[in-house]
């Protein structure tokens, strides 16, 4: 016969931990995965084995095992989910030659002007007035800025 304290401790580990599991399935990459794992077989161990956890030395062994155990069988599918990449580290010298899309109006002598270029939004300086929406291409960087001209439909470019 199961002991209702044991039954009502299982259930609330298993609960959170089911709880945990299905949030990190919702938003993969919260490393709730190893705690949810750990509260889940604790949850079942203590419903069926009580006495392994609570009044032996076994008990914190087993809970260790099953805490290396949750993160090796983790480790792969975070590195599915976000695997490691280069840190972003873009510079103005690097766009020129690029296109993009101016997004607030380009305003001669300003740097009120906004170009995005990739997903990265950068101040653009230009000789003339550029409307938002026109498709530029950087000629040269500097500081903080970029300076565009509009890409010329009639001579083909892209």
């Amino acid at each position: 016969m199961v002991d209702p304290a044991n039954l009502a401790i299982s259930a609330v580990l298993i609960i959170v931990g089911s709880a945990l599991f299905g949030f990190e399935l919702v938003h993969p990459g919260a490393w709730l995965l190893i705690p949810a794992c750990i509260m889940i077989v604790a949850g079942i161990l203590y419903l069926t084995l009580p006495g392994l956890l609570l009044n032996s030395y076994f008990g914190p062994a087993v809970v260790v095992l099953v805490a290396l155990g949750a993160a090796l069988a983790t480790i792969p599918y975070y590195r599915w989910v976000a695997p490691t990449h280069e840190p972003l580290s873009t510079t103005v010298q690097s766009l020129e030659g690029e296109t993009g899309v101016v997004v607030v109006p380009v305003v001669p002598d300003s740097l009120a002007g906004k170009v995005q270029i990739r997903s990265e939004v950068w101040s653009a300086r230009a000789a003339g007035p550029i409307p938002a929406g026109t498709r530029v291409r950087v000629i040269s960087g500097e500081g903080v800025s970029v300076l565009v001209r509009p890409l010329d439909a009639a001579r083909g470019e892209n």
